[in-house]
């Protein structure tokens, strides 16, 4: 499985950008899904997943408080991508964003040691 992210750029505070993750498997939509951000000098940290579509967990979306309100994960019609929407960006968001796959989870969770699949990253930074 390969993960490509796109959709980053310089954004002025206040303002919107939408991420993607498009997957060479076009059966993505079984695996669970996260988007993580790393800031230079600070470790990675997860920032928002979403559960397998496969099982009971279908849906379910979780996100790192400093997001909450601000940004949203779902699913595009192709089911091969995942988009993380991104609004109300704030110069803290800087950082550079990964997706990655969890092929082995059905539920999600923000720990980057449940993901084996990741992206090569997209630089996402804030500012005026």
């Amino acid at each position: 499985l390969q993960l490509v992210e796109s959709g980053g750029g310089l954004v002025q505070p206040g303002g919107s950008l939408r991420l993607s993750c498009a997957a060479s498997d076009f059966t993505e939509d079984y695996y669970v899904i996260g988007w993580f951000r790393q800031a230079p000098g600070k470790e990675r940290e997860g920032v928002s997943c979403i559960s397998s579509s496969s099982t009971y967990y279908y849906g379910s979306t979780y996100y790192a408080d400093s997001v909450k309100g601000r940004f949203t994960i779902y699913r595009g019609r192709a089911k091969n991508t995942v988009y993380l929407q991104m609004n109300n960006l704030k110069p803290e968001d800087t950082a550079v964003y990964y997706c990655a796959a969890d092929s082995q989870g059905v539920d999600c969770g923000l720990s980057s040691i449940l993901y084996d699949y990741w992206g090569q990253g997209t630089q996402v930074t804030v500012s005026s």
